[in-house]
């Protein structure tokens, strides 16, 4: 689970990795015979019985940085990656993060631009709202009319779902199945945990080697 992939020094929501780390970081997923992928692709991988070596790349809020730093970075070792992106937002910032700095977002041009370069497009919601305890009518809005968007926007079926600070509850893990997405990322999904609601593992600028094979260690044993 990626968000930013920028030079700065003012990361209070610690979101953001440098484009230096972020190489290390590939690299070390290559030297093990680990290939990313979409995380649509995993999952249709791992239904085929053929996702062994596999690992789901994804980054939330589809910040600019992602086709600038990220999508080069990827291009290097043959990966692909899933971005999730706020489709209500399409060329503006981050206005949801009060404390941190101002990111610029992809633009639509962009967005189809990824498309076309073969990364999954995936919906992060309309506006970046937190989704548990939400109304119907709000979490159709969230869930679907932002599924709308984007597929009108890049042509192409958006299969996958991120809930946005990784709130959810029965009524928005229900939203998004009957929306007809294939899946949904959470990120500690506890008894929600699914398709509809898979778990992930953050990655951040500090995680080094040492890191990185830990936390792989942990989420085997996890399985």
């Amino acid at each position: 689970m990626y968000h930013s992939v920028a030079s700065t020094v003012e990361d209070p929501y610690l979101i953001t990795v440098a484009p230096a780390r972020f190489r290390r970081q590939l690299r070390w997923l290559s030297t093990r015979g680990l290939r990313g992928v979409s995380v649509g692709a995993l999952m249709r991988s791992h239904r085929d019985g053929t996702a062994a070596g596999m690992v789901g790349l994804s980054f939330d809020d589809g910040y600019r940085d992602f086709v600038e730093e990220a999508m080069p970075a990827l291009a290097e070792h043959g990966f692909t990656a899933t971005v999730y992106v706020v489709a209500g937002r399409l060329g503006g910032y981050n206005d949801w993060d009060g404390q941190g700095p101002r990111k610029p977002l992809m633009t639509a041009r962009e967005v189809c631009e990824a498309a076309a370069a073969g990364m999954e497009i995936g919906s992060h919601g309309l506006t970046h709202r937190r989704l548990a305890g939400l109304g119907a009518q709000d979490l159709a809005a969230q869930v679907s009319d932002s599924r709308h968007v984007l597929e009108d926007l890049t042509g192409r079926a958006v299969e996958g779902f991120c809930y946005p600070y990784g709130s959810l509850d029965a009524a928005a893990v229900e939203a998004v199945a009957q929306a007809g997405y294939a899946y949904a990322c959470a990120v500690s999904p506890g008894a929600h945990s699914g398709v509809y609601a898979l778990p992930r593992c953050y990655v951040g600028d500090r995680d080094g080697p040492l890191h990185l094979t830990a936390k792989l260690v942990r989420d085997r044993w996890r399985r």
